[in-house]
């Protein structure tokens, strides 16, 4: 074996006996390395109180933390090694003034407070503190930090309620204009669809479909992606059931702007002589839960002042206040036995979807018996909206939900499904929705707090048939992250969540899959100043 040193001293070649290919080197550090050291030291310091700092706001922000922000920093920073504790340098003081509750430690959160590392730095620059008071500082920064973050995001949670739940001026131009032309125009009151076609409704070779809306320009968007990507349009009937004050905007709009040879009809709920007639549950339990939301939530602005609840509680609460929760355009869809009677099948199409293929094969899936075709949500790498179990909707913390279902079931989803008709009659699907609904109110809004599908999850239980995936795509109006690529080559895409297409907030790379059904040359858009972005 031989040793070479070369002539800079830096390296020394070990060269082994022949027969072994590799050599080794030893690298002979000099002075210079020790410096390196220091400042490489100092730097992953700064970035390690960095990272904490945004680790303590992220903890404080979605509520993961099963601690105070400040005491879990505490024990965060704690040297520890499966559990253990590890000797430390660290005073123990620090860990002490980190780990006490914020009442019991005289921290004020004032302009003396620093608020950045750079200014906690530049504060003990000329003057090193003891521990004690360096824990003190620390702390008090970390407070303001979590206040800080704490407050925007609750700002966010309340601008985006309002923003979502608001009507934009110029859906309301649409819908003054649209009436005014009802009254004035007999062209915008023709009956739809007209009498020869009216024996389609009730024929059973045609592939039907049924939207309930009161969102003119979000029933013309699925109305026309429905026909325009149909390969058969002359055999689609499409059933649009609105509430009594939009059927003459809904109408006049679907007059004067025909679908043909597709047919539509265009019917508001008092037009239903059973939904006039006697009582109707759905209403009454509509009116009791809009009384018992108004006292057991109480306005957003109580909502938003509360101190002590987590911002994804406070989120959770605003949501709950959204109109649509209490609309009957989203409970109908659990009459359509009595509302089409004479159908076998149908399939329902919520107001915030866009067809993006004919959707004439869904009538070739066999349902097996079942009643509803829906696409499952539990099988997906986006835990926001594809990640859903019955434990994402159902308070399985109350006995009457826990010892009736299973937590880790899959959950489905609302939007585009495929109902039979036949096979629905035959059960008691709307007799257990109405008993649920029921059993929620007694309960004080405690068996689930939002919206329709979790006592859809309940009546349609063991009635479910799953379909693929391509036939709906969700959480368009959750994220601004989903795949263009994919969202194109779906087959239904549905903007659930607050960020709806006709809405400010909406995603402008999302929003173009919907645009492209309006057109934006037509009288009344341009009226009313809509646009494409």
């Amino acid at each position: 074996m031989q040793l070479h040193i070369s002539p800079s001293l830096r390296h020394v070649t070990v060269l082994p006996t022949k027969g072994v290919k590799e050599f080794i080197k030893f690298r002979i550090v000099s002075r210079r390395v020790s410096f390196r050291v220091v400042f490489y030291s100092l730097l992953l310091f700064t970035f390690l109180l960095r990272f904490v700092f945004l680790l303590t706001a992220v903890d404080t922000i979605d509520g993961e933390s099963k601690c105070s922000g400040i005491g879990c920093f505490g024990r965060k920073i704690r040297p520890s090694i499966l559990g253990r504790q590890l000797e430390s340098t660290l005073p123990e003081v620090i860990y002490s003034v980190l780990e006490e509750p914020a009442n019991e430690t005289e921290i004020q959160v004032g302009p003396e407070t620093p608020q950045t590392l750079e200014d906690l730095i530049a504060e003990f620059k000329g003057d090193r503190p003891d521990a004690k008071t360096f824990a003190v500082k620390l702390k008090a920064m970390i407070n303001f930090l979590e206040q800080t973050t704490r407050t925007a995001k609750i700002q966010e949670y309340l601008y985006r309620h309002v923003a979502s739940n608001s009507i934009p001026k110029q859906l309301h131009c649409l819908s003054l204009m649209l009436a005014n032309e009802h009254s004035s125009n007999a062209n915008a009151r023709l009956q739809l669809p007209s009498p020869e076609l009216v024996p389609a409704l009730v024929d059973n070779s045609f592939f039907h479909f049924v939207l309930a809306s009161d969102n003119v320009l979000a029933a013309s968007v699925v109305a026309s992606s429905l026909v325009q990507n149909s390969l058969h349009p002359e055999k689609f009937v499409l059933h649009i059931i609105t509430d009594k004050k939009t059927y003459s905007q809904m109408q006049a709009w679907f007059s004067l702007h025909p679908l043909t040879p597709a047919i539509v009809e265009v019917k508001g709920l008092h037009h239903f002589d059973w939904f006039t007639k006697g009582k109707v549950p759905v209403l009454e339990a509509m009116e009791k839960d809009q009384k018992a939301r108004s006292q057991f939530r109480g306005g957003s602005s109580a909502i938003v002042a509360n101190q002590t609840e987590k911002p994804r509680i406070i989120a959770a609460k605003l949501q709950a206040l959204s109109p649509k929760y209490n609309s009957l355009m989203n409970h109908i869809r659990i009459h359509l036995p009595e509302l089409f009677p004479s159908l076998n099948k149908v399939v329902f199409l919520d107001d915030d979807i866009v067809v993006q293929t004919d959707l004439s094969p869904l009538w070739d899936i066999d349902m097996n018996g079942k009643v509803n075709g829906a696409v499952q949500t539990c099988r997906g790498e986006d835990k926001s909206v594809m990640f859903k179990h019955f434990k994402s909707y159902l308070n399985f913390s109350h006995p009457l939900i826990a010892k009736n279902f299973d937590p880790n079931e899959c959950a489905w989803a609302y939007g585009m499904n495929i109902f039979d008709l036949e096979a629905w009659r035959r059960t008691n699907i709307s007799q257990t929705y109405h008993h649920w609904l029921e059993q929620n109110l007694k309960s004080d809004l405690s068996l689930w707090q939002l919206g329709t599908l979790p006592p859809g999850l309940i009546a349609f239980h063991g009635h479910v048939h799953v379909i693929d995936s391509f036939w709906h795509m969700l959480g368009l109006g959750y994220q601004d992250n989903t795949s263009i690529a994919d969202a194109a080559s779906a087959g239904v895409v549905h903007f659930n969540g607050r960020a709806k297409p006709w809405l400010d907030i909406a995603f402008p790379q999302l929003r173009s899959l919907w645009t492209k059904y309006v057109n934006f040359s037509d009288t009344f858009i341009k009226r009313c100043h809509i646009t494409a972005s």
